[in-house]
């Protein structure tokens, strides 16, 4: 069954590259040798030298975090090596619009790609005042230049100083007086060398995005660790079980005082999928019942309550989870297309989704496609 014609496709999930001067438009010229900057270097096959990122004396190759869009599979690398070698989609957000409407994608939440999706890249650092300013002036990029393209058309995410929660506070209220609509944050944010996820350090963090209506979006493998079952497996494997990441998040919440202590507080788990919720909901549930009593757990609300009233699970293609959205919850439900990246289905995602959604009904597939997005990110369709 088609998609009805004014079915608006939002994806919450969606990557942008950053061209070369993002922070040398927006720092001063005594930082410029240690913010982000683009230098060339040889190819030891030969060839255009490829071109990298330098930031604070450390090289960074992938500029392109996987960007193959319009690529054929064969072709598929971990990351092009030089802007002509990407779509200008990539990186030019005039080019990105037109690149959704050749998908049929109305709207767009894009997260980085050099500072890493939750901007841990300026967690590395050893000048905080550098790296500070290299955040705000990301977020002033992502605000001002990318989404002010069509701002009816671009959800701003913004990211955050994770190294000093004061400051995080600040660009919190910063970002949001500007217009932003979600924060990236950490899946977990133990492995970076952070207080975990259920220490207070974090609640001046959930209570100020609770207050400003900002959800929290958790790209997996923002922990900086993949799953790696045994060191000498492919990389597919990893691509795999990268779900199992937000599996682990929404446990470690759902266990927390997080949500008990901020109600309001909404997440959604970035690129994660929906097929695995109905389980672990049940497991969770079943671990509450009889394990809680000795544990520093709360006592009266069951984990699956909570998924409903603060989670929401973010999916491209998945017909098992949408067999069973009953058991997820629809209106915890939001679709994303993952352009430019290798699970994206550009330039095909609308038909995909027709197909995908083939035994939905109407009013599910619209909220899962559209208003839920609207909703959890505060993102009316432009008056007519």
């Amino acid at each position: 069954m088609p998609l009805q014609p004014d079915m608006h496709l939002i994806s919450v999930d969606d990557h942008l590259i950053e061209h070369p001067r993002v922070w040398a438009d927006r720092l001063p010229a005594k930082w410029a040798e240690l913010a982000p900057h683009i230098v060339e270097v040889p190819r030891e096959s030969g060839g255009p030298p490829s071109q990298v990122w330098e930031y604070q004396g450390r090289r960074y190759p992938q500029i392109g975090l996987n960007a193959v869009a319009g690529k054929d599979p064969s072709e598929w690398n971990i990351d092009p090596a030089r802007f002509d070698e990407m779509l200008p989609g990539c990186y030019d957000p005039k080019q990105r619009l037109a690149d959704m409407d050749l998908d049929g994608v109305q709207a767009a939440l894009c997260f980085p790609s050099f500072p890493r999706f939750a901007g841990t890249v300026f967690l590395e650092g050893e000048d905080r005042e550098v790296a500070l300013a290299c955040v705000q002036a990301y977020n002033d990029f992502l605000i001002d230049e990318w989404c002010a393209a069509d701002p009816h058309r671009y959800i701003p995410l913004s990211i955050l100083p994770l190294w000093d929660v004061d400051a995080c506070v600040a660009e919190i209220h910063r970002t949001a007086e500007k217009g932003t609509r979600t924060i990236s944050f950490p899946e977990n944010t133990f492995p970076l060398g952070l207080p975990s996820l259920h220490d207070p350090h974090w609640d001046p963090v959930w209570r100020v995005a609770a207050e400003r209506r900002l959800p929290l979006s958790l790209h997996f493998g923002t922990s900086g660790q993949s799953p790696r079952p045994s060191p000498d497996g492919p990389l597919a494997v990893s691509i795999t079980l990268f779900g199992t990441n937000s599996m682990s998040a929404v446990v470690d919440l759902l266990f927390s005082p997080v949500f008990h202590k901020h109600p309001d507080l909404k997440v959604a788990l970035s690129e994660g999928g929906i097929g695995w919720i109905p389980y672990i909901l049940e497991r969770a549930d079943y671990v509450w019942e009889r394990h809680r009593f000795y544990q520093n757990v709360n006592q009266e609300v069951r984990p699956s309550e909570l998924f409903r009233r603060n989670v929401y699970a973010c999916f491209i293609e998945d017909k098992h989870g949408l067999a069973v959205r009953e058991s997820v919850g629809v209106s915890n439900m939001l679709w994303e297309c993952d352009y430019p990246h290798s699970d994206s289905n550009w330039p095909n995602s609308r038909k995909v989704a027709e197909e995908v959604f083939a035994d939905v009904p109407d009013e599910d597939v619209r909220r899962i496609v559209e208003t839920n997005a609207r909703e959890l990110f505060r993102f009316p369709r432009a008056a007519a």
